[in-house]
């Protein structure tokens, strides 16, 4: 029986996927990996304005400018407690330079009386778990949100379990906040040490990556190829003429190979057949693009994005026109490879273009 579950990878940066449990073990790509600019380090920022608040009178500000070294390691503090797994209120060492510099206006305590959640207590200060859960607020909205627009999805109708991974999925803040908003409909499931778990699927897939049988296309991805001129559909700065034979096409076109959201299973081979534009051309040069539109018609539109290229001899030119070219694609799950040859010389090239690089 297959089993249908989200991942939720949240660290650094947050990744959304899901997966589809096969019979065979193996795993189904059914929602290509997707997240947000909602980075950790706005949870950080979040406290760093809220310290900013307390000292204020231009003393964090000095802090920040003078004592580099001293803040990293406060920082340091401050990311070890806000992935607690306890609901309880979160102690910060007051360093040294920062005491020095605020006594220096007034008592370090006066510095924390006009403000709620935050309690001095001898060279200690205390953010209360509330106020602890503000800091969040930002980027755990946006996670909700997110998780909510795809599993509203209909294809997304059978998921049964949501998979939270990730350092940051150790904090409790984020758990309580992810099963008050699914626990009804969805099992919600942490692995104890959940920042491994990013590790430990790192190396199953290296030893076994056929264990991902299909993914889903993250970009529309294609070749530059060129064909004969047609005024209705081409546009007039994209027509060339032959110098040879007067032979009129359209330059620069964009032939998709794979679309984007479109399921690719792994080790697909697929082959296309071209001709030369040119009659007594001796090289044919293949180009790749990607584009996150659906479709496209120019390789030279907005967004698109060039991956590279292979250039393979054409010596034989007895045939003319009639020289076939041959395109054998064949996709892996986090890249795909292209051989290039001429049909009738067999010479041949072969690119390989790494997703993970794009």
């Amino acid at each position: 029986m297959s089993h249908l579950c989200l991942c939720v990878c949240v660290g650094g940066t947050i990744d959304i996927t899901v997966h589809e449990s096969q019979e065979n073990h193996y795993l189904k790509e059914l929602h290509k990996a997707s997240g947000g600019g909602w980075r950790g380090n706005r949870v950080d920022q979040n406290f760093i304005d809220f310290l900013r608040e307390i000292f204020d009178d231009g003393v964090w500000n000095e802090y920040e400018e003078k004592c580099p070294t001293e803040l990293q390691h406060m920082m340091y503090n401050f990311d070890l407690q806000k992935c607690s797994a306890s609901r309880e209120d979160v102690y910060i060492r007051c360093y040294y330079n920062l005491t020095k510099l605020a006594e220096c206006e007034k008592n370090i305590s006066h510095f924390f009386k006009k403000h709620n959640g935050v309690v001095w207590s001898d060279r200690v200060f205390m953010v209360t778990y509330e106020k602890m859960k503000t800091f969040f607020n930002y980027r755990i909205r946006n996670i909700i949100h997110t998780l909510r627009v795809i599993l509203d999805k209909p294809e997304m109708a059978k998921v049964q379990y949501i998979l939270l991974v990730g350092g940051f999925s150790s904090s409790i803040i984020l758990r309580d906040e992810i099963s008050e908003a699914f626990s009804e409909g969805y099992h919600i499931l942490c692995p104890l040490d959940a920042q491994a778990g990013i590790v430990k699927r790192a190396v199953l897939f290296g030893v076994n990556p056929c264990i991902v049988a299909s993914r889903v296309s993250a970009q529309t991805y294609g070749i530059a190829v060129a064909q004969e001129f047609n005024a209705a559909i081409h546009d007039l700065s994209k027509k060339r003429i032959s110098e040879k034979d007067g032979y009129i096409y359209c330059t620069d076109l964009f032939k998709k190979l794979v679309g984007i959201d479109e399921s690719v299973n792994i080790n697909k081979e697929a082959q296309y057949y071209f001709h030369p534009v040119e009659a007594d051309q001796t090289q044919a040069k293949f180009s790749f693009y990607c584009t996150e539109k659906q479709d496209a018609q120019y390789v030279d539109e907005e967004g698109m994005e060039f991956l590279g290229s292979c250039t393979v001899p054409m010596p034989d030119t007895k045939l003319r026109r009639k020289r076939q070219l041959k395109l054998d694609i064949k996709f892996g799950l986090t890249e795909f490879k292209a051989t290039c040859t001429d049909i009738t010389s067999k010479q041949r090239w072969t690119i390989t273009v790494d997703f993970l690089s794009v």
